[in-house]
């Protein structure tokens, strides 16, 4: 499966809001996007991402995101508990 395609993918879910089932099979199975999505947020991809574009951007380290239009489901609170977002479970001051 083509990285690529599977990373545009978890992007078109995320920013569309889905389910992963409802993902369109052209960026493969359902399946697949899901267990990258948890692999890849447990191995830092998206920080490193977010990091290399930022940096290519010229922007400081600190980038900062208006989250007044995100809802927060239910599941949210149990991200933090599996790990998948490691500069708050670790303590780190967000800013």
């Amino acid at each position: 499966m083509d990285d690529r395609r599977v990373l545009s993918g978890i992007v078109y879910v995320l920013r569309n809001r889905l389910q992963w089932k409802d993902a369109p099979k052209a960026y493969g199975p359902h399946k697949t996007l899901f267990n990258r999505f948890i692999c890849w947020s447990r191995l830092g991809v998206f920080d490193r991402i977010f990091a290399a574009l930022t940096e290519q951007a010229g922007r400081s380290k600190r980038l900062m995101i208006d989250a007044i239009h995100l809802k927060a489901y239910r599941t949210a609170a149990s991200l933090l508990k599996k790990r998948l977002f490691s500069a708050i479970s670790d303590g780190q001051k967000v800013a």
